[in-house]
């Protein structure tokens, strides 16, 4: 017979809610060091699954989804709303137009501001970057705006009141070069290795007569010259990344273009692509900008934002693409997230008006290392904390401990040590082999700064267009976590925002298993240190400990 992870309830651990009389008891859970490794690789259908998964029936990371709706829901929660700010939603797609967030306060395309909330026509959210898609980096606007008045200049030289600019200034612009100058020496290096593998495929593809030869046959083709062994072995080498040569280009090309495309568009030091909004970009009470088109301008723009919504609510069981974690969950789309950093007046404003409009749980899948207001979101998150509102940030991408000292907002803390407010949480990315590679090489991890790990590499979603995808990142991590928030919000409505914080942090899977952090081969630790709970997040504990905490 099977030990349940849920282990003898034992002792309780209260904890006093922030203002609701209910109280919190712990899940002991039993540690999962003793599972075997996984070792052998998910075929797809089991990868799109993987994050629903159970650890100890299936040896897969996942958060115990499918299991607790078989086991512990039952009956029908109430709706909760789930704001979703990014880069925009495809609210028409299949899997998803049942679940949008609609205003019922606002009449369709009448032109009028039926609810006086600010926003006319705001039938499923709002879009505070009108038709803006492309956007510098924070690192480049900061460069641009502070170069004239700073450039050439040495700290001394700074008054006292605009040393501390001066230093945020230097050191973006240190980045700014470098990243440049890096981004220059790669499209210089894919440029001479698009030419040789053009060359060599045009003296292949005669020889055969074809162009889309397979590397057996290419094995197979007689190299007398030195010219050819060269062609012969170049190709040999780019087969190894794609089917074709042809196609090998053409990924080639895409990786060119998308290159070239951020050197020119996130590195520009003389674009304003804001003008069209017609904001006072420094006054957050102008408020009176954006439109009410939630997909934005291009709907391929609205990829992350549409992948992250199919994350946390995708229709579930209706026969078509995935099933999304949360079943009662309404999407309220806020596009705030462009190609490049967001602004902080944007954010601000976008978790102000998820909260007004009421959602219960917002997600916050974007972040940078440089902020000109963070003072502005910082607000907005105490006004969420103040509304009841959860929210749910991904740690980030850059593979880095984020209590060595990096900053990346938006965050809960000031001091990189000490939470302002109580209902963030912010979520680490898991891989899917229970191994030394459990956390994503990609993802950033901090026993202060990180709260939390959930599935996060190869995360199957909806994707614009009726389509599905493949994507991964803390982004995907993220949403994994709200989708458990909001069946939580669903379902036991007594508990407080930072109740569901802490029921979340307090119900994973615990386990010391060694992992690579960061990617990093040479910097080895206990997966329990590199979070500030040291845990999974699991579903099925999660409801269990909130079904136990209401009998109290």
């Amino acid at each position: 017979m099977k030990k349940s992870l849920i282990a003898a309830f034992g002792a309780a651990l209260l904890i006093a809610g922030c203002d609701t009389p209910a109280k919190l008891i712990s899940v002991p859970v039993e540690n999962v060091d003793q599972l075997p490794v996984k070792i052998a690789d998910l075929d797809e259908e089991q990868l799109k699954e993987w994050p629903g998964k159970d650890i100890k029936e299936d040896t897969i990371p996942g958060m115990s989804v499918e299991k607790t709706y078989d086991e512990l829901i039952k009956g029908q929660g109430s709706s909760v709303i789930v704001a979703v700010i990014d880069s925009g939603v495809d609210i028409e797609h299949e899997d998803l137009d049942g679940v949008i967030w609609t205003n019922a306060d606002e009449i369709p395309n009448n032109g009028i501001d039926d609810d006086k909330n600010g926003y006319i026509d705001d039938i499923h959210g709002w879009n505070f970057l009108g038709d803006i898609v492309a956007e510098q980096l924070e690192k480049a606007r900061i460069v641009q705006k502070y170069d004239a008045q700073f450039s050439g200049k040495t700290l001394d030289q700074i008054p006292a009141a605009q040393k501390e600019l001066f230093k945020t200034y230097t050191k973006a612009k240190a980045e700014v070069e470098k990243d440049r100058s890096e981004l220059e020496d790669q499209i210089t290096q894919y440029q001479g290795l698009m030419a040789a593998v053009k060359t060599a495929h045009t003296e292949v593809s005669q020889k055969l007569n074809k162009e889309d030869y397979t590397a057996e046959e290419l094995t197979a083709l007689p190299a007398e010259t030195q010219m050819e062994q060269r062609n012969k072995a170049i190709l040999t080498q780019m087969l190894t990344y794609a089917d074709t040569i042809p196609e090998f280009m053409e990924m080639l090309t895409e990786q060119l273009e998308s290159m070239q495309e951020r050197l020119d568009t996130n590195y520009n030091l003389n674009a304003n692509y804001r003008s069209v909004l017609g904001d006072d970009l420094n006054d957050l009470n102008d408020t009176n900008y954006g439109n009410n088109n939630v997909i934005g301008p291009d709907p391929e723009a609205a990829r992350h934002g549409t992948h992250v919504a199919g994350i946390i609510a995708a229709e579930r069981n209706n026969g078509i693409g995935m099933n999304g974690v949360a079943n009662n969950a309404k999407i309220m789309a806020v596009r705030a997230v462009p190609d490049g950093d967001e602004y902080d007046k944007d954010i601000a404003l976008a978790i102000r008006y998820a909260v007004d409009n009421g959602a219960k749980v917002i997600n916050t899948s974007f972040g940078k290392y440089f902020a000109t207001n963070p003072e502005w979101v910082y607000d907005a998150i105490k006004y969420a904390a103040k509304k009841d509102v959860l929210i749910v940030n991904a740690a980030g991408n850059e593979s880095i401990d984020l209590d060595g000292g990096d900053t990346v907002y938006p965050n809960d803390q000031l001091d990189n040590v000490t939470e302002f407010a109580d209902n963030v949480i912010t979520v680490g990315a898991l891989n899917y082999k229970y191994s030394g590679k459990l956390v994503a090489s990609f993802s950033n991890y901090g026993k202060s700064n990180v709260d939390v790990f959930a599935p996060g590499v190869q995360i199957w979603s909806t994707v614009p267009g009726n389509e599905y995808e493949f994507l991964q990142g803390t982004s995907m991590a993220a949403p994994n976590v709200a989708g458990v928030a909001a069946m939580l919000r669903s379902y036991y409505p007594q508990f407080s925002a930072a109740q569901i914080k802490q029921i979340i942090m307090q119900s994973g899977i615990t386990s010391n298993i060694q992992v690579s952090a960061g990617g990093d081969a040479d910097v080895i630790k206990p997966f329990s240190a590199l979070s500030k709970s040291g845990e999974m997040v699991n579903m099925y504990n999660a409801f269990k400990m909130a079904e136990l905490s209401t009998k109290k």
